[in-house]
């Protein structure tokens, strides 16, 4: 087998394929137009974000048998183009599961104890402790929305805070010790904390909208480690703004481009107010991005592969 490896990634991906028997060949510099003119040598592509696997692609690659991507989802292939074409699709939300998750609550923590703000001010010499009285978590009800591999490792770092946790997903039956599954009707009228774990699909791009906010019960705090196109910005800050939404943890943005790699596409006059906003917390697309998830990501797809192919 040929590998062509389009991004940089933990080189156990490229010294074990090695030891499989596989030629590996790194592009990490070429366009895509470049890179088509020779897919058609390879029989493997691993790539991360760097850019669309569309149809003209998978066309001219007239031998691939698989493409691995170090990643969670799969939105920037065309999937279905690409099982009719026989290509083996290998993600790998499985190795920086843990990572999200833990991120997730660490998001969600700083939050409700104001500590960003808290460390702007006292860096910048001011000690105000009553404004920044927190709020606890126990008692509270965290909903879970998308209740797969990272759903279940957030609910999974829930056990020992004295909270509910419920989710809601399309799939049936997904609940578990960790998690209760509920219909739409339960999860927004007790929901306190709404985290998002779903997939980048055409039913969740937009859905947390100022509809969908507005038929929660209650104010809750929102954490979208995600995808942000789930979000529309713009409605976001209108709760932002009236106090349905008590603050917001983003780790992925409406704005970002496909690539992933570079900040935003835009800057609308909606992500000035987050800047500013003492109650939201930016990071930028790094809630699965730990040393750890970078060797698991790269295993993950190793021994996908090496299941289907040897």
């Amino acid at each position: 087998m040929k590998v062509l490896h389009l991004d940089i990634n933990h080189p156990l991906i490229i010294d074990q394929f090695k030891e499989l028997g596989f030629e590996n060949d790194e592009d990490y510099t070429s366009t895509k137009e470049e890179v088509e003119k020779k897919i058609h040598l390879y029989d493997g592509v691993i790539i991360r974000s760097r850019f669309t696997i569309d149809r003209q692609f998978l066309d001219r690659a007239t031998q691939l048998k698989f493409i691995g991507r170090l990643g969670a989802g799969l939105e920037n292939m065309d999937v279905e183009y690409a099982k009719e074409k026989d290509v083996f699709l290998a993600s790998a939300p499985e190795g920086n599961r843990n990572a999200v998750g833990e991120h997730t609550l660490g998001m969600l923590l700083a939050l409700m104890n104001k500590m960003t703000k808290a460390n702007r001010e006292v860096k910048k010499g001011k000690w105000d402790r009553e404004g920044n009285r927190g709020v606890e978590l126990e008692g509270k009800t965290v909903g879970i929305i998308g209740y797969g591999n990272m759903g279940k490792a957030f609910a999974k770092k829930l056990i020992g805070f004295d909270v509910e946790v419920i989710c809601y997903d399309i799939v049936g039956g997904v609940g578990d010790d960790n998690a209760r599954q509920v219909g739409i009707m339960e999860f927004q009228q007790k929901s306190d904390v709404i985290s998002l774990h779903v997939p980048q699909t055409e039913s969740t791009v937009g859905m947390m909208n100022s509809e969908f906010i507005n038929e929660f019960h209650k104010p809750f705090w929102l954490l979208n480690t995600a995808r942000g196109k789930c979000v529309v910005t713009k409605d976001l800050v209108a709760g932002l703004k009236s106090g349905k939404i008590l603050g917001a943890g983003l780790d992925v943005l409406e704005y970002e481009k496909k690539s992933f790699e570079n900040m935003f596409a835009q800057k609308p006059k909606a992500f000035k107010y987050l800047k500013k906003a003492k109650n939201v917390l930016l990071t930028p697309h790094v809630a699965g991005w730990t040393v750890e998830s970078k060797e698991k990501l790269a295993q993950t797809i190793v021994d996908k592969v090496k299941e289907r192919f040897c």
